[in-house]
């Protein structure tokens, strides 16, 4: 009897966890968020067990997780490479490369995009406008283009940024003026906007008076552009110094929060008949790199600029006004899991601390990586992806025993 419940209780631990794939940027969600639980949380001194360490190029690319398969991208002799791993073992499950400058300005350069994985195929975007389609299983090449040729988009300062969103066998990118759509199965072009540089987020979904959306930063405004046609719904000003427009738009319902750096700051927008209402504004979470996570109408997010960061807040949403700051970091980024914020600091160290409007309230931490960490960590199936700006990629084991 006694063994019989025990067993029970083994079945019911594993059956209370939840895995969960992380298949594109800011996750399946588009928030930063993922459903994923029963995850260690609580580590000895030297940290969670490193699995297996990878070097994939410099670049800023995030991990997309499918199953058993991880995806980054970097560069390396001016060249990109698009890299799928073995989860379990680090192992090259395949790669492939193309010509693209490494092109650095004030940073490290490389790649910025997070590949997409959806239909069994990979989307990637280079810097410079390069479109790849890959078989996810194989990495063959289905197709690509580039847009900057193609069809004449400016490329912005620090090169295209934005990830591709995929909805119903199309791709959406931050490519041109507000925005392209293209065929996820050819390439072929839906539509597009103007010429202009782009901004540096991706297209985030939204749903605005019963249509489907999609809001983009792009270079001087948040727009929201019907996902059908392109057609642009609303617009409000957003200019910021150099024109970056980078970290995502928080879209809650009929509220949108966006935040930039270069001491700009933040503003809540209410839309109403398809017409942006200023809640509030303040610099009280400058953006500049990084996205914030929204939960229980909470912003936490990293405030202010790359290598002039002023610490970890959490903000009221309703209100703008900051509920605790922590001056221990500089900048970095971060997800949320299981009521739980993943950080990753501008150094290397992995945090994980208590979702919390109350204060910071760290339950772990450890040294796992060195050099510029400006990538977002990924919590995906029990193991958690880090990387830093030269290439430098570490699969943490995080899975409870």
């Amino acid at each position: 009897m006694t063994r019989t419940l025990a067993a029970l209780a083994v079945f019911l631990s594993v059956a209370c966890a939840q895995a969960n794939d992380w298949p594109n940027w800011r996750g399946p969600n588009y928030n930063g968020i993922s459903s994923e639980t029963g995850w260690m949380t609580k580590w000895p001194a030297e940290g969670p067990k490193r699995l297996w360490k990878a070097s994939v190029g410099t670049g800023f690319s995030s991990m997309s997780v499918v199953g058993n398969h991880v995806y980054t991208m970097g560069n390396a002799a001016d060249k990109d490479s698009v890299f799928c791993f073995d989860a379990p073992t680090g192992k090259v499950v395949w790669q492939q490369s193309y010509s693209c400058p490494l092109d650095p300005k004030y940073y490290e350069g490389g790649p910025s995009v997070t590949p997409t994985v959806a239909d069994k195929r990979v989307f990637t975007v280079s810097r410079k406008g390069d479109v790849y389609c890959f078989d996810a299983d194989h990495g063959k090449v289905i197709w690509n283009k580039n847009l900057n040729k193609e069809l004449g988009a400016e490329i912005p300062t620090w090169g295209f940024s934005g990830s591709a969103f995929y909805d119903k066998g199309v791709i959406y990118l931050n490519i041109g003026t507000a925005g392209t759509a293209l065929d996820a199965k050819t390439g072929k072009v839906i539509w597009k906007s103007g010429t202009d540089a782009s901004g540096y987020s991706t297209p985030q979904p939204a749903t605005f008076d019963g249509k489907a959306a999609l809001v983009i930063m792009v270079k001087k405004a948040a727009v929201a552009v019907d996902k059908s046609d392109g057609h642009q719904l609303w617009s409000y000003p957003w200019e910021t110094m150099y024109d970056v427009n980078a970290a995502q738009p928080i879209v809650d319902g009929d509220k949108v929060f966006i935040s930039s750096g270069y001491n700009h700051g933040c503003a809540l927008l209410n839309i109403k008949d398809n017409k942006p209402e200023k809640v509030w504004e303040n610099k009280n979470l400058k953006n500049h790199i990084n996205s914030s996570v929204m939960l229980d109408q909470a912003l936490y997010g990293f405030d202010g600029d790359a290598n002039r960061g002023s610490g970890f807040v959490c903000l009221d949403m309703t209100t703008g006004n900051v509920r605790w700051k922590y001056d221990e970091f500089k900048t970095g980024s971060l997800m949320v899991a299981d009521h739980k914020l993943i950080i990753l600091s501008d150094t290397g160290e992995l945090v994980i601390a208590d979702v919390s409007t109350d204060g910071f309230k760290p339950l772990a931490r450890a040294q796992v990586l060195g050099g510029r960490c400006w990538t977002q960590p990924v919590l995906a199936n029990g193991h958690i992806y880090c990387r830093n700006a030269k290439g430098d990629l570490v699969c943490l084991d995080v899975k409870s025993s």
